[in-house]
């Protein structure tokens, strides 16, 4: 399996996820950051790194504990196991 375009498909399931709640989404393809998306709400703006099967390893975590962000920003991890319907979510911080 391509393992792009899996990661493709749970940034876009993560997007329609977080539009159902109310955020306007943005995507950083292939940018290489340290976040997938951004999702803007009327009350906060939450970062979102997706992941297939697995979470982020210890730099990884560590690169998203350190990120600059506003005081309104939620830091999360959305993990998208093989056949789940819906994501486990990691808050890393929130307002």
């Amino acid at each position: 399996m391509n393992a792009k375009a899996k990661g493709n498909r749970t940034e876009y399931k993560s997007i329609a996820l977080l539009e159902s709640q109310g955020y306007k989404c943005t995507r950083a393809a292939a940018s290489l950051g340290v976040f997938d998306i951004i999702a803007i709400g009327p009350g906060d703006v939450q970062l979102v790194q997706c992941k297939s099967n697995r979470w982020p390893g210890s730099e990884e975590m560590e690169a998203i504990r350190q990120f600059p962000a506003p005081s309104n920003c939620v830091k999360a991890v959305h993990r998208w196991k093989d056949r789940q319907p819906e994501p486990d979510i990691r808050i890393i911080t929130q307002p």
